[in-house]
């Protein structure tokens, strides 16, 4: 049976986001993850963590400011330096947490930039971002979003995000696979994920349409699990989900997996 990481972010969300370590460990949760460490003080995290005997598995790098509507910089040309200086903080925090990998959240290209230059941007920055967190022991990876919840965003298929890890040429970037935005975008879940599994160094879920948890909609994930299960993947699948109604009442489909192993 796979293994299962509580995205913070998205669950748990009635309580303070400190709390919601507790709450993850209490219900059954060995790993987390969550969109971003840094309004946080990494000792703060650390103490969450070890207090619930948890391990954080993902965090991304800076984005630019989320609440404006920014998500990712990666292709913004006239923001590099922001970017390297994003590098950095996201290894002092990872090395901090313990935490193997980061994700990169390239961004919506900006107004007034062509393709080929937010491409060029895109590459170079995945290109310094690879070797720099490789040299720190952390693993990068590159996130296909769908352009239905995020129209303009640079990167959109797992082909493309193939291409472009070809492009950068490290070995120390890879994809992150969520299923939910492949839904949307190319469907082909059990096909792309055998094709590129080797490329792929996580996964992440949700259901369409809507993306509540496991069971709510069309993507059929008892047979999913088992094809994942099959192809070997040993990492954590985190639950970037909207739960239906809390947290703990949507977990139904977690119970049941474990009943039906």
């Amino acid at each position: 049976m796979p293994k299962f990481a509580a995205n913070l972010t998205m669950l748990f969300t009635e309580l303070p986001f400190l709390q919601r370590f507790e709450a993850a460990a209490k219900a059954g949760f060995e790993a987390v993850e969550y969109l971003f460490p840094y309004p946080f003080e990494k000792k703060d995290l650390t103490a969450a963590l070890r207090a619930n005997g948890l391990v954080q598995v993902l965090h991304n790098l800076p984005a630019g400011d989320w609440d404006k509507g920014e998500r990712g910089i990666a292709c913004h040309p006239d923001r590099t330096g922001e970017f390297r200086e994003g590098i950095a903080m996201a290894i002092d925090y990872a090395t901090a947490l313990g935490c193997p990998q980061v994700n990169c959240l390239v961004g919506k290209v900006p107004a007034g930039v062509s393709h080929d230059i937010a491409h060029r941007t895109v590459v170079e920055n995945l290109r310094l971002a690879a070797s720099e967190l490789e040299a720190a022991g952390i693993r990068l990876l590159v996130e296909p979003i769908n352009p239905f919840d995020i129209p303009g965003f640079f990167l959109n298929r797992t082909e493309q995000a193939i291409a472009l890890i070809d492009e950068v040429g490290s070995a120390n970037l890879r994809v992150q696979y969520d299923i939910y935005h492949a839904q949307r975008t190319e469907g082909e879940l059990g096909n792309t994920l055998t094709k590129h599994f080797a490329r792929i160094g996580h996964i992440q879920l949700a259901d369409n349409p809507g993306r509540g948890e496991p069971g709510t909609g069309e993507i059929n994930y008892p047979w999913l699990f088992q094809h994942i299960d099959a192809l070997g993947y040993d990492g954590f699948i985190g639950c970037e989900y909207k739960p239906r109604a809390s947290t703990v009442e949507g977990l139904g489909w977690r119970e049941a997996l474990t009943r039906a192993q």
